[in-house]
């Protein structure tokens, strides 16, 4: 009876882990232009993931995502861009606009993801693991305007959330991107 007991307790956690245990890498998503978006090719990498808008006081956080991107981007950190509509109707625009003018305006070269929702009724699944803790199981983060950054490890874990306000290109985040 002690053996099963212990052998209950071992392995309660895996059990629990297995049920909830959803990681970055488990979402498809869609690229702007309508591609699949497989998020389990970027396993190895680190990945910043921010909702952006078109028609907000940080849009000029493009330009510094992309000098990220540049100075960074490649093996080891990929930034995905998710426009979306949830903050004062700051992105209008259709996939294709949305891309022309990230494209014509700030260079983009990194990937962008179909426009989607970031919060309410409507939450992309993915947006949903990002800010619940019963889904992430590392913190709650709700989406608090457009740009707020997602830092996710190399193993697909959620590892912080970034105010919207702080720049891509901050201490903050460009360490974490450094950190071996």
């Amino acid at each position: 009876m002690k053996k099963i007991v212990i052998v209950i307790l071992v392995m309660l956690p895996v059990l629990v882990m297995a049920q909830t245990g959803k990681s970055f890498y488990d979402f498809k998503v869609k690229a702007i232009d309508g591609s699949d978006f497989d998020l389990s090719g970027l396993k190895g990498k680190k990945v910043l993931v921010v909702n952006v808008a078109s028609k907000c006081g940080l849009t000029p956080q493009y330009k510094d995502l992309e000098a990220l991107y540049q100075q960074y981007g490649g093996d080891n950190l990929e930034i995905i861009g998710f426009p979306a509509n949830n903050f004062g109707a700051q992105e209008p625009g259709t996939n294709a606009e949305i891309k022309e003018f990230c494209t014509t305006n700030y260079g983009v070269t990194f990937p962008m993801m179909e426009k989607i929702s970031v919060k309410g009724d409507d939450i992309d699944p993915l947006y949903k693991w990002l800010t619940e803790k019963s889904e992430n199981r590392v913190m709650d983060a709700p989406v608090i305007w457009n740009f707020q950054k997602f830092l996710i490890d190399e193993n697909g874990n959620l590892v912080d959330s970034v105010h919207p306000k702080e720049s891509p290109t901050s201490d903050k985040i460009v360490n974490w991107i450094t950190r071996k």
